[in-house]
């Protein structure tokens, strides 16, 4: 397994294009059929991801690492993701990876926040 197929180093990667909006260096490590399911909807496959995770990054602000807990396949980042004017919210993304590619990912937050500052 190289370090890159490692679940840390992809969601670290993962996160580290979010903060640059640019995803073009996390496409390699994406699954064609991955599957992502949040608050704001849900995508299947590497395009829809991406364009998701685009829409995402064009309205964040900033988005700050708290946690990261990783095993074998699966990594859970806790962050803190300010969208607009919104104040800061938390934020856990789980990350499923096999065989160095994300397969599936989850976000979960409370979007109270970020809608009333919308």
């Amino acid at each position: 397994m190289t370090e890159m197929s490692m679940p840390r180093q992809i969601a670290e990667l993962y996160l580290d294009c979010w903060r640059r909006k640019d995803f073009g260096p996390l496409r390699p490590y994406i699954a064609d059929d991955v599957t992502f399911d949040g608050v704001f909807g849900s995508t299947r496959g590497t395009d829809d991801f991406l364009a998701g995770l685009a829409g995402m990054a064009a309205g964040t602000r900033e988005v700050t690492l708290v946690k990261r807990l990783a095993d074998e396949t699966d990594v859970i980042t806790w962050f803190d993701l300010t969208m607009g004017a919104a104040p800061a919210t938390p934020t856990v993304n789980w990350t499923h990876v096999e065989n160095g590619l994300i397969t599936a990912a989850r976000a979960v937050f409370d979007p109270r926040g970020i809608l009333a500052a919308g």
